[in-house]
């Protein structure tokens, strides 16, 4: 499955980014699909998850209240809405995908896509 992010830039603290994964596998609109950052010298983060048909979401503590996760199936893209930013959630964030929601939203993902960079400056 081929993942590409979007919607990166350099923001100050307290502003907003919306990122979009987009792809063209058809099977898009019946994956579980999720968000994960990585910041330099750091382990990679789960941030937020929507189960298919965009009814379930799941999200860090961290980013919880000020990140949105969502999807338009019909587009075959999958947004995440960031509000409030911090110089904390600098990172590179990337999209990956899955078949269900399984037990935990945050683990058994398997693609990812490329990279879109978020940097806050504070």
């Amino acid at each position: 499955v081929q993942l590409q992010a979007s919607g990166g830039g350099l923001v100050q603290a307290g502003g907003s980014l919306r990122l979009s994964c987009a792809t063209s596998e058809r099977a898009f609109g019946a994956r579980t699909v999720a968000w994960f950052c990585q910041a330099p010298g750091k382990e990679r983060e789960f941030v937020a998850a929507i189960n298919w048909s965009g009814t379930t979401t799941y999200y860090a503590s961290s980013v919880k209240g000020r990140f949105t996760i969502s999807r338009d199936n019909a587009k075959n893209t999958v947004y995440l809405q960031m509000n409030s930013l911090k110089p904390e959630d600098t990172a590179v964030y990337y999209c990956a995908v899955k078949w269900g929601w399984g037990a935990d939203p945050t683990t058994g993902y398997d693609s990812r896509g490329q990279g879109t960079q978020v940097t806050v400056s504070s």
